[in-house]
């Protein structure tokens, strides 16, 4: 029997396409992995509630991290020891009140699936889903926002992003910060000390999966220290240059199927799949 290997994957830039979809390759491939024995799990900065659909239509069954670790659960065993570690209110509203020093598009708090919007903004508020579920509150933060956030999300001019992470480096012993990809010029902070890799290791302890067994595929500067930790990190083509460096292999883009053509030849899968 092959040795089973446990596989993270990030969402956006890498798992995903550009349409935001999962395509029917990848998806043959991923599933193909799973039938072989293989531990498939999503690793992303997104919340749980813009995962979950992704999660159900690979049909998977495994703890998910999502606010780049902030959040480490199983969707769907709630008995399973989650991991909610959300950043100091104090802390939270000092950057708020930053930010509106230095004049920023518009913060967004979520507190797991509770999302509170500093302005209105509809193309903001279609990305996180707002639904009658789970209503975006929309208002000043420093007012609505009343319990510690799991992450707060800031949109800065493009030509302020330096400017404003300069001044969260003046918070690295209490945040971690990082950047989205295009076209979505983001900064996403956390508590300090969590990334995607305290997730995956965590998920990788439930089910006694060596290091060297951990392959794990990502885009951007939030699945630096994932890949980093992973036995088997593996970069997109479409990757920062940051994190093609840092890996050990670097695959073909998101848009052609690169973790399909990875997965294929490393775990030597059905070419059915394909």
């Amino acid at each position: 029997m092959k040795e089973r290997h446990l596989i993270a994957l990030d969402l956006d830039g890498t798992l995903l396409t550009d349409e935001k979809s999962i395509s029917e390759r990848t998806k043959n491939t991923v599933l193909e992995a799973i039938a072989q024995g293989h531990i498939v799990c999503i690793a992303t900065g997104r919340p749980h509630r813009a995962s979950i659909d992704y999660y159900n239509e690979m049909g998977l069954n495994t703890p998910m991290v999502n606010f780049n670790g902030a959040l480490i659960h199983h969707p769907k065993d709630h008995r399973w020891d989650a991991l909610h570690s959300p950043l100091g209110i104090r802390t939270a509203k000092k950057i708020i009140h930053q930010c509106y020093q230095l004049g920023v598009k518009n913060i967004l708090a979520e507190v797991k699936d509770k999302v509170y919007l500093d302005r209105q903004d509809e193309e903001i508020m279609k990305i996180f889903h707002n639904s009658d579920e789970h209503p975006i509150k929309i208002g000043s933060l420093q007012n609505n926002l009343l319990e510690d956030p799991t992450s707060l999300l800031i949109h800065p001019e493009e030509d302020k992003i330096q400017a404003l992470r300069k001044e969260l480096d003046n918070h690295a012993s209490l945040i971690e910060h990082r950047k989205w990809g295009a076209p979505w010029h983001v900064i996403e902070i956390v508590k300090a000390g969590l990334n995607k890799a305290v997730g995956l290791e965590k998920i990788a302890r439930y089910y006694h999966i060596p290091k060297e067994r951990i392959i794990a595929f990502g885009d951007e500067d939030n699945d630096l220290e994932m890949i980093d930790y992973a036995g088997v990190g593996v970069a997109m083509g479409n990757a920062i240059d940051e994190l093609k460096n840092l890996a050990d292999y670097v695959a073909d883009t998101n848009e052609q199927d690169g973790i399909s053509e990875f997965l294929t030849d490393y775990l030597k899968l059905n070419k059915q799949a394909m």
